[in-house]
C-alpha cells in the first residue's frame, strides 16, 4: 500500500480542514495517510518514506504562513526528488501560499507533481469538499500509475 504524507500550517484550522479532505480522498483511493501539522516535524528523517507528498498553508498578507516557510527548507533536505507532489491552500483574497509551495516542491525539489496547485478560500462553499477530495484522488490516481 502507498504512503502519503500531508504537512498543513494553518493560521485558523480552514487549512487543517482542507487537509483532512484531502486525506479522506487519498484514502477513498486505499493509500495509507498520515497527517501532520507542520510544528510537528523537527527535522527531515520524519518526512522520508513516504510515496505521496502534500503542503500547505494559509495565505496571510500573500505569503505563507512562518512555519511552512521552516518546513520547506527542512524537507528540502529529505531526497524528494522524483517523488508525487501537491500543494493547496486557504485563502482570503489571494492564494499565494499554495502557488509557492507547489513551484518549490516542482522546481526545486524537482517533484512529479499534479497538473496544479489547489486552492480554496473554504471547504465548506462553493463545492470545497468536493475540490479537495477530488484532488487527493488525483495525487493517488498519480503514484498508482
Amino acid at each position: 500500500m502507498s504512503k502519503a504524507l500531508i504537512v498543513y500550517s494553518t493560521r485558523n484550522g480552514e487549512t487543517r480542514n482542507i487537509a483532512e479532505i484531502i486525506a479522506e480522498g487519498l484514502r477513498f483511493s486505499l493509500l495509507d495517510v498520515t497527517l501532520k501539522d507542520v510544528k510537528e516535524i523537527k527535522n527531515e528523517t520524519e518526512v522520508a518514506g513516504y510515496d505521496v507528498y502534500v503542503f500547505g498553508s494559509s495565505t496571510y498578507h500573500g505569503e505563507m504562513m512562518n512555519g511552512m516557510k521552516t518546513f520547506l527548507f527542512l524537507a528540502e533536505k529529505a531526497g524528494l526528488q522524483g517523488k508525487t507532489g501537491g500543494a493547496f491552500g486557504s485563502f482570503g483574497w489571494s492564494g499565494e501560499a499554495a502557488e509557492r509551495i507547489y513551484d518549490t516542491m516542482k522546481n526545486i525539489y524537482r517533484m512529479d507533481m499534479v497538473t496544479s496547485p489547489l486552492m480554496l478560500k473554504t471547504s465548506a462553499v462553493e463545492g470545497g469538499m468536493k475540490m479537495a477530495q477530488a484532488y487527493g484522488k488525483e495525487l493517488a490516481a498519480k503514484v498508482q500509475g
